[in-house]
């Protein structure tokens, strides 16, 4: 028989049903903390250790050797009489190549012994040697390396078991979230620091034209950092410690990572490859202007005749919001998005055009094949063609990686020729805008109008000095 709810009621005070209430609260309690740490949650007093006792084994300790161009000290006392009467006439070179070592820090990625760094670490070695938490050392060979997102891959060969770091999901790392930068800062090794995530999609850092997007944290990286991981509080990589922003060379709370879902896109093609191979989308884009209030994404400023995005539909003015199923907020963000792509695959790309979204189809090309393209659309307009700088000419010249063009043919009677421009000088700026890249000297040039005279900031080849020249465009 139901007893009616009238005759609970004097029952409700009473001792049992506080018991009874009590114990279904404490059971809900423990039901919830059971599923809080099923999904991952963990206790901040003891987090940071058991990231460190879980990463620290499978982060390396990287000694560097490298064979540099260094100045001749000597050389602005060649012409002094006094060093001429005690060593003659010694014809001394400008520069000499002298054995620099360097420290770094990288991080085991499987049991094959490949060690994810930077290039900057790795990439100009003569010699590397690695050494394991356990005290164990290794010679080295680098993979491939990555000037433009600043990663690399070394490998060492043993057939010891090794222990290797676990990568998360970049894409899900929230501004705010905890994190842990472990490396060899200074030679100090297995140093542990801690922070957070200060901001994401930090771009142009280091190089303009490069395909940077940053996470930015505050914990603790110096020199001999780099290469090394920052990790979530469940242990996972969701980064590569990378560069500071620093004026003493130290830590100043402003450090940069690459997001470890861009890391790992590049060390699988740099182990399969030895090289990135990178998407091309066949576009000039710019940031929408700020007038353009509420809209986000990478405004088309120039597509390029005969590229992917004039085949699949792509104009001029077309504002594109989302990439493969991705949301994109600047023109980096795209460039960075087309640059991991599948070289021949299909792509959906959301665009904004009068007002209105339209779903459009590209198949990716290859970036190898741009520079005809592109080269063409700049050579209509300037007489010229142009390449990036090598490490070496940007070293020479004291210029940043990703800044300025290298002439590499001239026509005598087109606009640079007329101005004496030959192959291998410079060009920095255009109407005082940086060049960084084919594509966005590209985008430049075809914003000109036909006989605007326009000012370059050139370097001339042979003497390294440089200047601003007035030239008339096609």
């Amino acid at each position: 028989m139901i007893r009616p709810l009238s005759s609970l009621r004097p029952h409700l005070a009473g001792p049992g049903f506080l018991l009874l209430i009590m114990w279904m609260l404490f059971s809900q309690l423990a039901l919830a903390q059971a599923a809080e740490k099923k999904k991952g949650a963990v206790d901040l007093t003891t987090a940071i250790v058991q990231v460190a006792k879980q990463t620290i084994p499978a982060v390396v300790h990287i000694e560097v050797t490298e064979r540099r161009d260094v100045a001749n000290p000597f050389l602005p006392f060649e012409s002094d009489p006094f060093f001429r009467r005690f060593f003659g006439n010694p014809g001394m070179p400008k520069k000499f190549k002298r054995e620099v070592k360097g420290l770094g820090t990288g991080m085991l990625m499987d049991a094959q012994g490949h060690i994810l760094t930077n290039h900057h670490v790795a990439g100009g070695a003569t010699k590397l040697e690695v050494s394991l938490a356990d005290g164990r050392t290794f010679p080295a060979r680098l993979i491939g390396s990555d000037p433009k997102t600043d990663l690399a891959v070394i490998k060492i060969a043993t057939k010891d078991p090794l222990p290797r770091v676990t990568f998360g999901n970049s894409d899900k790392t929230e501004v705010g979230e905890w994190v842990v930068a472990i490396g060899h800062p200074r030679g100090l090794d297995q140093t542990v620091t801690q922070g957070i995530i200060s901001a994401k999609h930090r771009r142009g850092i280091t190089d303009p034209s490069g395909y940077q997007d940053f996470l930015q944290t505050d914990a603790a990286i110096n020199p001999g950092n780099s290469g090394g991981p920052l990790l979530n509080l469940q242990g996972e990589v969701i980064g590569v410690n990378s560069v500071i922003a620093s004026q003493s060379g130290g830590s100043e709370g402003i450090g940069f990572a690459i997001p470890s879902n861009i890391a790992v896109h590049i060390a699988k093609a740099l182990i399969s490859h030895g090289k990135v191979e990178r998407g091309w989308l066949g576009v000039s884009a710019q940031d929408v202007p700020a007038g353009q209030t509420g809209v986000k994404g990478a405004l088309v400023a120039e597509v390029i005749k005969g590229g992917p995005a004039d085949a699949g539909g792509l104009r001029k003015g077309d504002i594109v919001v989302a990439y493969d199923g991705k949301e994109i907020s600047d023109s980096a963000g795209l460039r960075n998005e087309a640059g991991v792509t599948p070289i021949g695959r299909d792509v959906k790309v959301t665009v904004l055009r009068d007002g209105k979204k339209q779903l459009l189809t590209v198949k990716t090309g290859d970036l190898k094949d741009a520079a005809k393209l592109v080269g063409a659309s700049i050579k209509e307009r300037l007489g010229a063609d142009f390449r990036p700088l090598t490490e070496k000419e940007a070293q020479r010249f004291g210029l940043e990686p990703g800044q300025g063009l290298v002439v590499s043919a001239v026509d005598p009677k087109g606009p640079l020729g007329k101005n004496g421009f030959e192959v291998g000088d410079l060009v920095l700026e255009i109407n005082g805008e940086a060049v960084g890249s084919l594509e966005n000297m590209a985008q430049i040039a075809a914003s000109l109008k036909p006989r605007q005279q326009i000012t370059l900031l050139a370097v001339d080849h042979r003497s390294g000095n440089g200047g601003r020249i007035q030239v008339v465009v096609r």
